[in-house]
């Protein structure tokens, strides 16, 4: 049986203030019920991800949940992503109250639609 990946690479994440803040000037904005999507296109290889969720969200276990329900999205799920693409996930209140599988139908819609971007 052969094994598969899990991780989640420091080299799939975006952490660093600048790179956000170009994201959402530059990038294209897609509204969903669970998020806001911020995606551009980059030239290295392969996906990046970076997650915020603000106070309005809730307390600190709230939003770290929140973060940690959207990266695991995407690290199950990337491969969907067209090769080359920044993200930032802004996250929304309602995805506090929601199930892991109605955030990854939604994760997943998105990526499709960034696919076709």
């Amino acid at each position: 049986m052969s094994e598969v990946h899990q991780e989640f690479p420091k080299t799939d994440r975006i952490l660093k203030r600048d790179l956000f803040r170009r994201l959402y000037e530059q990038g294209h904005k897609l509204q969903f019920r669970y998020f806001t999507a911020f995606i551009l296109a980059k030239q290295a290889n392969g996906p990046r991800i970076g997650v915020t969720a603000t106070r309005k969200i809730g307390n600190a276990v709230q939003r770290n949940r929140a973060r940690r329900l959207v990266r695991e999205a995407f690290r199950k799920n990337k491969w969907l992503a067209p090769g080359g693409v920044d993200i930032v996930i802004n996250v929304k209140r309602s995805l506090v109250e929601a199930h892991y599988r109605d955030l990854e139908s939604e994760f997943i819609a998105f990526l499709k639609r960034a696919v076709e971007k």
